[in-house]
């Protein structure tokens, strides 16, 4: 076994990056057929992004922080997701790699990036899974209660929270009602989680008949809600969209303040369009096709956005919508002949969060397991079930933490957290985009992001201060989470890095790609 370097400084060992090369044969990364044209980018990135967010987190945006206004939020989320996906864009058609922003960052700005990125990506998709779950409880619980099967309240929300529907708290015998647990987001956590010990081989088919079901339930939702809105705008604008911009009431409620602190909300909305980016080796011309498919899918689907948030704010009083489930909240309120379609609506919610859940779960098994392998975590999360051939015990942590945390803390902190842990990650993929150019300015780039610097700079600095938005005790919790994780690293995963170890598959280390401390194999002869 090869030893640790003995020569290098802590600082040099840091920022010690992997070869291209071999990250290439790590992630066993094969030629791939440009086949993807602009128009299918932009549908592969308007399946990937509208899910969860839209209908889970818009409700608290609009009821807790900016009214009507959450419109404008929309807006603004999406031109910060704009940055951040063209410097996505260029670092996947320059990097002939596979993987994650952890990849991505561990090929180019060294081994403590790739840990930061790691540790904030367990944010992104860990917690982003429990968010979703929690609102794929809400929804069972409005479809059960449609066929009359009611599950107890105090098993329905987080602990230790006074359970409000419709605006109002909830009341049994005259008391409001204290939820102690979320049975059902924490069953689900758990029954996706033995799905995917067991193995699930998801094929294009069935992602695109759930990408259909979550397209058609919006579009039904934004064709009977707008033609309810159009044949009364005048009363219910007059009623719900009076003023359009609330009165700021604090930090963060109302007015300006709020807009931007809801875009910090409703950016959950936006997540997954990175799947466009790591699509770059496969696009037939990435230098025209990439541009097209981030921006125009991030288009698209803000004017989704706006629409449903529109007919949302329209139909029912925006106080009304801090729940889980504000969709089902509104259909509810169409009217009794339009309960089928309340129902329908609902399933097809349901289906498409399920898809959500047990994505999000496998992305966050497959980023420890490359941690694992590469040393940086214990490599028991490394080992594959010799059966179901799949990284099992890896797969049950996951599951029971992500299980907890949608069993027993409230949607909103959750959702704050996965925010502010993918709002760094993009803020570092931009300043990846910049070492690069600096570093390397020879390296083939298929795309190039436009008006460099200004649109990274840009990037970084609108991702910052939508950080900067959300309250101090997610911020509290942000700080003590990463300062825990980068003792950790110094504690075990620089001690146990293969990388750092010497333990690596290349026989010589590529530095042909561009200059840069790579740290070569030391191993004897």
């Amino acid at each position: 076994m090869a030893s640790v370097p003995g020569n290098r400084s802590v600082l040099a060992r840091m920022f010690a990056r992997k070869s291209i090369a071999q990250v290439q044969r790590e992630t066993q990364s094969s030629e791939l057929k440009r086949s993807l044209g602009k128009w299918n980018l932009l549908l592969l990135g308007v399946g990937c992004i509208i899910g969860a967010g839209i209908f889970v987190r818009t409700g608290s945006a609009a009821a807790l922080h900016a009214g009507p206004a959450v419109l404008l939020s929309f807006v603004v989320a999406g031109i910060v997701c704009a940055f951040a996906g063209l410097c996505y864009a260029e670092l996947s058609s320059t990097l002939p790699v596979s993987g994650s922003a952890y990849t991505y960052g561990y090929a180019t700005l060294g081994e403590f990036v790739a840990w930061v990125m790691g540790a904030l990506l367990l944010l992104e998709y860990g917690l982003a899974a429990s968010v979703v779950a929690v609102g794929w409880s809400g929804y069972v619980v409005s479809l059960l209660a449609d066929f009359g099967i009611v599950i107890p309240p105090q098993f329905t929300g987080p602990a230790g929270y006074e359970l409000v529907r419709d605006g109002a708290p909830v009341l049994v015998n005259g008391a409001p009602v204290t939820t102690i647990f979320n049975l059902p987001a924490f069953l689900i956590c758990l029954a996706l989680a033995a799905l995917l010990v067991v193995g699930v081989s998801e094929s294009a088919k069935v992602n695109n008949v759930i990408v259909a079901i979550k397209v058609s339930v919006l579009t039904a939702f934004i064709v009977v809600g707008g033609l309810i809105v159009l044949s009364r705008f005048g009363e219910l604008s007059a009623a719900n969209w009076v003023p359009f911009i609330p009165e700021n009431t604090g930090p963060g409620e109302f007015g300006v303040d709020g807009i931007m602190r809801a875009a910090s909300i409703v950016f959950f909305a936006y997540i997954g369009f990175e799947a466009v980016s790591t699509a770059g080796q496969e696009a037939k011309n990435p230098a025209k096709d990439m541009p097209f498919g981030i921006i125009g899918s991030l288009i698209v689907c803000t004017v989704i956005y706006m629409l449903v948030a529109a007919i949302m704010t329209l139909l029912v009083p925006y106080s009304t919508l801090n729940v889980p489930d504000p969709v089902a909240v509104v259909v509810d309120s169409f009217g009794p002949q339009w309960g089928w379609l309340a129902k329908t609506i609902k399933i097809g919610a349901i289906i498409g969060l399920t898809s959500v859940v047990l994505v999000l779960m496998y992305a966050q098994t497959r980023i420890f397991y490359t941690m694992a392998r590469d040393g940086l975590l214990p490599r028991v999360f490394s080992r594959v079930h010799p059966r179901f051939k799949t990284p099992a015990l890896n797969t049950v942590l996951v599951g029971v933490v992500t299980a907890v945390a949608a069993g027993f803390f409230d949607i909103n902190v959750l959702g704050d957290m996965t925010s502010v842990g993918t709002l760094a990650a993009f803020a570092i993929v931009c300043l990846s985009v910049i070492y690069l150019r600096r570093a390397a300015p020879e390296l083939p780039r298929g795309f190039k992001v436009p008006l460099y610097p200004v649109l990274p700079v840009l990037g970084i600095l609108s991702c910052l201060y939508l950080i900067t938005t959300v309250p101090w005790s997610v911020l509290q919790f942000f700080l003590w989470y990463m300062l825990g994780g980068i003792v950790l690293y110094f504690i075990y995963g620089m001690r146990n890095s293969n990388l750092q170890r010497g333990e690596i598959q290349d026989d010589a280390p590529d530095e042909s790609v561009y200059p840069g401390p790579v740290i070569e194999d030391d191993r004897p002869g």
